[in-house]
């Protein structure tokens, strides 16, 4: 029974680190991907005019370029098409090779985190704000409301609602990718469980580590719906 309450404590430890990856990541990515989504939305560019043969002769046919969404919308493909793990190891050892001293492990892992969680809920925060009706903010310009105005206190809320399954969704799968974070030797829980096999040859203690997964996922997952049900009196 001491086996057991040791073995507790000790994944319980790795399990702090796991938390503190979860809510830092968390607290630069949800304002980071908010930013990409309004990058890829920019309409910042400039309108060229091409040359085309119709039924009455040469006309001009216009073609906008925005390199401010075009550029982010790159950046999203790049990272959203890269493994978590790959980003890890170029952030990680990418400086050493460049000459460069190398970040500290969890500074690493927190910046791969961050970057690749913003361009998923970039995505998201993209398709809930353009799934919104016009209509609504040509309404709030006609009761004199600036579209910032309108975007806050007409338009987020109903955003906030419809995004928040998919969110719910990126947010839990978060909670069992930081288990890469031992890619590049940070202590979180399935490192201190691994530990247990290399040094006694004992396995249960990484099977033990589902139990903490399933009850924060179980919470979060009560959480999410919670928050739906508040929420619920925006009707599509």
């Amino acid at each position: 029974m001491s086996m057991f309450w040791s073995v507790t404590l000790n994944l319980l430890e790795g399990f702090g680190m796991t938390l503190t990856l979860f809510a830092l990541t968390l607290l630069f990515a949800i304002p980071l991907g908010l930013l990409i989504a309004f990058g890829s939305m920019s309409k910042l560019g400039k309108t060229f005019y091409r040359k085309t043969s119709g039924s009455e002769g040469k006309e001009k046919k216009p073609f906008a370029v925005y390199p401010i969404a075009a550029l982010c919308k790159f950046f999203v493909w790049v990272i959203r098409g890269t493994p978590l793990m790959l980003q890890l190891i170029v952030i990680f050892y990418g400086p050493g090779l460049l000459g460069y001293d190398l970040l500290p492990r969890f500074t690493a892992v927190l910046i791969a985190f961050s970057i690749n969680y913003a361009c998923y809920f970039s995505e998201i925060f993209r398709g809930g704000i353009e799934s919104i009706p016009k209509g609504q903010y040509e309404a709030g310009q006609v009761l004199g409301m600036t579209r910032v105005q309108t975007f806050f206190h007409v338009v987020l809320l109903q955003v906030v609602k419809r995004i928040i399954p998919p969110m719910g969704n990126e947010i839990i799968t978060l909670v069992k990718d930081t288990s890469l974070a031992r890619v590049i030797s940070v202590y979180e829980i399935i490192w201190n469980a691994q530990a247990y096999i290399k040094r006694e040859g004992l396995l249960w203690p990484l099977l033990y580590t589902a139990v903490f997964y399933l009850l924060f996922s179980g919470f979060l997952s009560l959480l999410f719906g919670y928050i739906e049900k508040k929420l619920d009196y925006f009707k599509s």
